[in-house]
């Protein structure tokens, strides 16, 4: 018995190393330098022409539609360095703005992507802090607002299919090309090497454009992908809204509740990877029974969860199904996200509207139907049901990026990583690892090593922020393994005590997106490797748990085939997408561009 056991502890630790190794072929370090130091050398490249006048150039041709330039002016506003800003739309109605450096740029371009429901146009460059070329503005920068003006109503969708058309895939895209366009136009080239950086909706636009146009990038980073988006923005935003909700319309569960909630999980299951450290970084085999912390009778309110409150933070992590049983999505937030609830799903307070439920409706009566519901639809009128599941996805092939097949881009020698928070409550790190297990089973494992990689963040929120590690340099991490070959293997994640005030990158509209901590000098307080999934990060047991240097490489923990199934198991599949044209209230689709 003794002797198999041995053996048994032998074959995991080999199996380990293998994998380590294979996720290191093509590494010459095995940490991407923070330096970004394996980057190109690249010579900053010249304008050939007045910015000015770069408005006057047409560049519908290079589009392939009608491309129209509003303007073109020189910005010095305390940036790394002056640039010239052009903006203008491609028709109906995608606005993009582009950034060119007048003196510094070395031939890299960058296009950013856009959360929520979109509908504002802002760049947004996020995990860069140690990335030069960043840094210093050696970078061509662009957006979109992806084909239309507002928040999360949706109501853009209503009456005029081309805009969810533009939404969906070709906004991105066209803006993509004009970008391109103006580039070669200002500085007399095309860019050498060009990326996408997105996450939440960015991260599905990043996707979108690594299925559909693999030829666009050379290098995505795609962070919390709202890659399922029929399922996300509908069943379970609307489910977590709707079970977070009394028949008085009053919330049942309210902020102030979930820090004993959170702490009940982590008396629960923060020593499951052998740390106690605050952080479930194990959330897929945490169960908590919330009963543990159900009110008794005569107790104190503050202490504990009326009855009510238990049951429906149990609805909350089971995630919407159907009532015999059926998975309509993935799964609800993970254990350890609790903290992050507030705004979502969960208010302030008593008369504080909820992200969900805004998102959810406007998905609902303007986009995700080919036919609209009548004007009084609300969210008590959807059902968690196999059959509204059905009716509620048809336009699966619309707005979905969940291909695995990313063959064209990796044939063009495109790299992508993937990253999510596992306390993410906005959209569940389930569907990534689902998405990055079908890559997996598609094109095996030796092909998606090549070019592709999965992190994932204990304690980090939505796209950034959290109790865990949630800072890093990306940017650095994804030229490197363009430019040079340096393929990642761990990321150093850095936790602050005071954040810098600002705007979190991701955070749809409408939702709060500042720091709690508003200190200009932010203190590094720990720091964490992350290793490409399904590795985890494991205490060498001596040191300083808050030092990365004090960590190695843990054992492989992948997702069980249980924890991925649910009824939209069939989206991961190749070649599923649509490409549409609109017309007024209606669309139509073929499988072919």
């Amino acid at each position: 018995m003794r002797t198999s056991k041995l053996f048994l502890q032998n074959a995991i630790r080999f199996t380990l190393i293998l994998t380590a190794i294979s996720l290191r072929v093509g590494s010459t370090l095995a940490q991407v330098s923070p330096s970004g130091v394996h980057r190109a050398a690249l010579a900053a490249v010249a304008p050939v022409i007045d910015c000015t006048k770069l408005d006057q150039v047409d560049i519908s041709s290079a589009v392939g539609a009608r491309t129209h330039l509003t303007s073109s002016e020189i910005v010095t506003d305390g940036k790394p360095a002056a640039y010239c800003r052009v903006t203008g739309y491609v028709e109906p109605m995608v606005k993009f703005e582009v950034r060119l450096p007048l003196k510094t740029w070395t031939q890299r371009f960058v296009q950013t992507g856009c959360g929520g429901l979109c509908g504002n146009l802002n760049i947004r460059l996020g995990n860069d802090d140690s990335c030069y070329p960043a840094q210093h503005g050696e970078l061509a920068l662009s957006s979109t607002d992806m084909g239309h003006s507002g928040g999360m109503d949706g109501k853009f969708g209503e009456s005029d299919y081309q805009l969810r058309i533009d939404f969906a895939y070709r906004g991105v895209h066209v803006t993509t090309l004009a970008s391109k366009a103006l580039i070669a136009a200002f500085y007399g080239q095309a860019p050498k090497y060009s990326y996408f950086s997105g996450c939440s909706d960015g991260g599905r636009e990043a996707l979108m454009e690594a299925q559909r146009y693999p030829d666009d990038f050379n290098g995505i980073t795609a962070g919390a992908p709202a890659m399922n988006f029929v399922t996300q923005n509908t069943l379970y935003h609307g489910w977590n809204a709707t079970k977070n909700t009394d028949s008085n319309g009053a919330p049942i569960l309210t902020a102030d509740k979930l820090p004993i909630l959170h702490q009940a999980v982590l008396r629960a299951c923060d020593a499951l990877d052998g740390l106690k450290d605050g952080l479930i970084s194990d959330p897929l085999n945490c169960h908590l029974d919330p009963t543990l912390i159900e009110c008794k009778a005569g107790a104190a309110d503050a202490s504990c969860l009326t009855h009510a409150q238990v049951e429906t933070a149990r609805a909350l992590y089971l995630g919407a199904h159907s009532a015999n049983g059926d998975k309509l999505v993935l799964s609800g937030p993970l254990p350890g996200s609790e903290l992050a609830w507030t705004g979502v799903y969960v208010p302030f307070s008593c008369e504080t509207r909820i992200m969900s439920s805004t998102i959810s409706t406007g998905t609902l009566k303007y986009l995700v139907y080919e036919k609209n519901p009548a004007a009084s639809y609300s969210l008590t009128d959807l059902q968690y049901t196999a059959e509204a599941f059905a009716a509620t996805t048809k336009l699966h092939s619309l707005y979905d990026a969940t291909n695995p097949d990313l063959g064209p881009f990796a044939e063009s020698g495109g790299k992508l990583i993937l990253w999510h928070g596992l306390a993410d409550p906005h959209i569940s790190p389930l569907n990534t690892i689902a998405y990055y297990s079908a890559m997996q089973k598609q094109m095996g494992d030796k092909a998606v090593q090549q070019f592709a990689r999965l992190y994932l963040f204990p304690g980090g929120y939505h796209c950034g922020g959290g109790e865990g590690p949630f800072a890093f340099d990306l940017m650095s991490a994804v030229i490197a393994w363009v430019e040079n070959g340096t393929a990642p293997f761990s990321l150093v994640a850095s936790h602050q005590t005071a954040r810098v005030k600002g705007e979190v990158v991701g955070v749809p509209a409408g939702m709060p997106s500042k720091s709690s901590q508003n200190s200009s000098t932010p203190n590094i307080n720990r720091t964490r490797p992350v290793y490409p999934y399904p590795l985890t990060s494991k205490y060498t047991g001596s040191g300083s748990p808050d030092d990365a240097s004090n960590f190695e490489v843990g054992p492989a923990q992948p997702a069980t085939s249980s924890q991925l199934q649910w009824l939209g198991s069939s989206f991961y599949s190749a070649h599923y997408e649509k490409w549409c044209k609109g017309a007024g209230a209606s669309m139509s689709c073929t499988s072919h561009r």
